[in-house]
């Protein structure tokens, strides 16, 4: 499960949904930002919240399924994060680290889910 423990990876969401909301509260107040902004506050805040029921899972497959809505999450999240820079709402500079975070938690739970998958003989 790579070097992250269950507690690293539940402070580490939990931390990356505050991020998320700072973020959407500093948006300006135009339409656009706003619409925008309430997509990637509900995908990026939804992470934390399905990596603890993943987490608690009662089986396998149970734990790739709530897993792969984080993966899901986290794809929509770089989505709107990288709208919100092309639409010109944001600097690049100002969510380049989010969607760093974005990317090595989609690495992350990338590598899980191949794992529990391998160990049910489904890879």
């Amino acid at each position: 499960m790579s070097a992250e423990t269950p507690q690293d990876l539940r402070s580490r969401t939990s931390e990356f949904a505050l991020r998320i909301v700072r973020l959407y509260s500093s948006l300006p107040k135009t339409t656009e930002a706003q619409v925008l902004g309430k997509q990637v506050l509900r995908s990026g805040t939804s992470i934390g919240a399905n990596y603890r029921e993943g987490h608690r899972a009662k089986s396998d497959p149970d734990m790739v399924n709530k897993f792969g809505s984080v993966l899901q999450e986290l794809d929509e999240t770089d989505y709107w994060l990288d709208l919100l820079v092309r639409a010109g709402i944001v600097s690049a500079q100002k969510v380049g680290p989010l969607i760093k975070e974005t990317n090595e938690l989609i690495a992350i739970f990338t590598t899980i889910v191949t794992k529990i998958k391998k160990r049910m003989g489904k890879i």
